[in-house]
């Protein structure tokens, strides 16, 4: 009985036939039809990753504040640059951070907050440095530099307030000159307002800001020129007169000389001129020809000998920042060989610090107390709060072990910081607080001006560990602010911690730091990536910039390059250094 030529396609006799490869040899028309029919299927399948990709990217955008598109970093080698698809690439996460509608609203709140300070600014202080909100009029300590526009610049393109980001980068391009009579604190120009300009650079790509940026840098270099290389703490932006106040006795500060190195290290980076990098290196170096076993600088440093002053040692106010930036200057330069030797005196400081860190009774709250030779005294500034977030940041690159000590370190410091606010009756710290026995923690000096530095180790612990409860604590602290330092007008110190009365200045960093710590501790951890920027110690973001072939060595120092024989060999005679009224050092800007 003959085959029927063709079955029904229906048939369960015809299937075999379809799958076997001479039936579409035979067939050319069935085979063309099939071929369009498997690149067709394949297109779609295709089409529909690609939109899945492309919204995960979209999303991840929302939350970077950066037009990663359009931004242009100029290195050493030329400039270089980085599109959103491919940063998404090089840090791959297996899903979006998914947003909380409690954070969200937090997060607006700090908005709303900055946007009051900033609105009672422009109305009252336009271009003056600082707001005195309660006369609702300016004042300029920082030489007329327009000091909290530059600060804010940063937080307000990073909280996406467009329209007043825009008015003050125009005050920056219009207005600031730095060719002024004014004996600029090296250390507070370098730390507000290059810093301020540099993270405006880096986040918005805009050349003015690094144009700014080398003016005043210029203007800033001879403080350098000294015998040694080491800072004075004064310089006069007009004549370039440095100097050394009085109350320090000839002295330079610690944390004075120790906290520039980020910013002018950066500067050489974008522009490839080296010598802002080559002078801030510089003081390193001679620092590391007296660096001491336990890696803990007196305060006080001669710009002539290099060799210490006085004895005193403190992680607060004079010292504070000096450690910071050797942990930061490793990671501004991504870790690499020729930034290894920062991390190496860092982990020597940390191991030093231990030899501070005490207990208080009853309730056994941990502190970093100071020492004056071999006399210890058991005083904390609040300043110091921002070691817990320092220890957090070391964590990275130290060994198992050691990173779990340093994290257990910052979360009993992190607890202590956050008790200095709880534990008055306003609810804000006090300037510091002294360790009696039984006593626990007694204000010492009771002002409060707005600091940053322990919601700033809060936004750090968050990121690293995900406990909720750093977000609930910055969330007290934020509240805090809200009642008692907020008015019509701005936001006020307290002149007293313990009575709630108020002061008259709504200090820059409170714009720069406070209110842009409460915000990153309140967002996701895509806005501002610490895998991809360094905070200056005023809380402006760099863009981390890998260091390679730069071969530091300390044979040129030890051969008596830049240091003379004469210097080298004299003895340090210790100096009596007289306080006059209050004091402006470290970060205290009261």
């Amino acid at each position: 009985m003959a085959r029927s030529k063709t079955l029904p396609l229906g048939s369960s006799s015809s299937w075999p036939r379809l799958l076997h490869p001479s039936y579409y040899l035979r067939r050319p028309r069935r085979l063309l039809l099939l071929l369009v029919l498997f690149v067709g299927t394949t297109f779609v399948l295709w089409d529909r990753h690609s939109l899945v990709q492309h919204h995960q990217v979209d999303e991840l955008a929302k939350h970077l504040p950066v037009d990663w598109e359009t931004i242009q970093l100029d290195g050493n080698n030329g400039s270089s640059s980085k599109t959103l698809q491919q940063l998404k690439s090089e840090h791959e996460t297996p899903e979006i951070e998914m947003e909380d509608p409690v954070m969200e609203d937090w997060r607006n709140q700090v908005k709303a907050a900055m946007l009051h300070a900033w609105s009672s600014y422009e109305k009252y202080a336009w271009g003056f440095d600082e707001l005195q909100p309660q006369s609702r009029q300016g004042s300029n300590e920082f030489g007329g530099l327009g000091a909290t526009i530059i600060d804010s610049l940063d937080t307000l393109y990073i909280m996406g307030l467009q329209k007043q980001y825009e008015k003050a980068r125009d005050w920056v391009a219009e207005n600031l000159q730095f060719n002024r009579n004014y004996d600029a604190s090296v250390f507070e120009t370098t730390i507000r307002v290059l810093g301020g300009l540099l993270s405006s650079y880096d986040l918005t790509a805009e050349k003015m800001f690094l144009t700014k940026a080398q003016e005043l840098a210029d203007r800033l270099l001879p403080a350098w020129d000294s015998s040694t290389g080491i800072p004075y703490t004064t310089i006069n932006l007009g004549s370039g007169r440095a100097f050394n106040p009085g109350w320090t006795g000839g002295s330079s500060v610690l944390a004075d000389l120790g906290t520039d190195q980020l910013e002018f290290i950066g500067l050489s980076q974008r522009t490839g001129d080296p010598k802002y990098k080559q002078k801030v290196e510089n003081t390193i170096k001679q620092l590391r020809l007296s660096f001491p076993k336990d890696g803990l600088l007196p305060i006080y440093i001669s710009p002539d000998s290099g060799q210490p002053t006085i004895s005193k040692v403190t992680f607060g106010a004079m010292g504070d920042s000096f450690y910071e930036y050797l942990l930061k200057v490793w990671i501004q330069g991504n870790k690499t060989e020729v930034v290894k030797h920062y991390r190496e005196m860092w982990e020597q400081s940390m191991e030093g610090m231990r030899g501070l860190i005490s207990k208080s009774s009853p309730s056994g709250y941990t502190f970093i107390a100071e020492r004056t030779g071999a006399s210890m005294f058991n005083k904390m500034d609040e300043l110091a709060c921002f070691a817990p977030g320092m220890l957090t940041l070391g964590m990275e690159g130290a060994l198992p072990e050691k990173a779990a000590e340093y994290l257990e370190i910052a979360k009993e410091l992190a607890w202590t910081c956050y008790n200095f606010y709880m534990s008055t009756p306003t609810k804000l710290a006090g300037e510091n607080y002294y360790f009696h026995q039984g006593q626990d923690m007694v204000v010492g000096t009771a002002y409060n001006i707005l600091r940053p530095e322990t919601v700033e180790s809060l936004m750090y612990l968050w990121r690293k560990t995900g406990d909720s409860k750093y977000r609930d604590w910055g969330w007290d602290i934020f509240q805090a602010f809200e009642k008692q330092s907020r008015i019509p007008s701005g936001y006020v110190g307290l002149r007293n911690v313990n009575t709630g009365e108020k002061d008259n200045k709504m200090q820059s960093f409170f714009l720069a730091e406070t209110l842009k710590y409460l915000y990153l501790l309140f967002s996701p951890s895509s806005v501002i990536p610490l895998d991809e920027w360094v905070f200056n110690t005023e809380a402006h973001p760099l863009r981390i910039i890998p260091r390679v072939n730069e071969p530091i060595s300390l044979e040129d120092v030890h051969k008596g390059k830049g240091i003379s024989s004469d210097i080298q060999s004299k003895s340090t005679a210790t100096q009596q250094l007289v306080h006059r009224g209050v004091v402006r050092y470290g970060r205290n800007t009261n």
